[in-house]
């Protein structure tokens, strides 16, 4: 459960780290985002999610 928690806290240092440095580009990425279909946005956080578990997968040798 631990890991859990520290991966969490990674994604909010990284998400705020962006905000952080470069507001601009953050502003104009959230902005494209709304005017995508959802499907896009679905398919893109489905290969997201995949990328993230075959990362955490090859990182913990399974």
């Amino acid at each position: 459960m631990d890991e859990l928690w520290t991966a969490l806290a990674l994604i909010l240092v990284i998400e705020g780290a962006l905000y952080a440095l470069f507001p601009g580009t953050m502003r104009r990425v959230i902005a494209e985002a709304l005017i995508l279909p959802e499907g896009s946005l679905r398919l893109g956080g489905l290969c997201a999610a995949a990328a993230g578990v075959a990362i955490v997968w090859l990182l913990r040798g399974a």
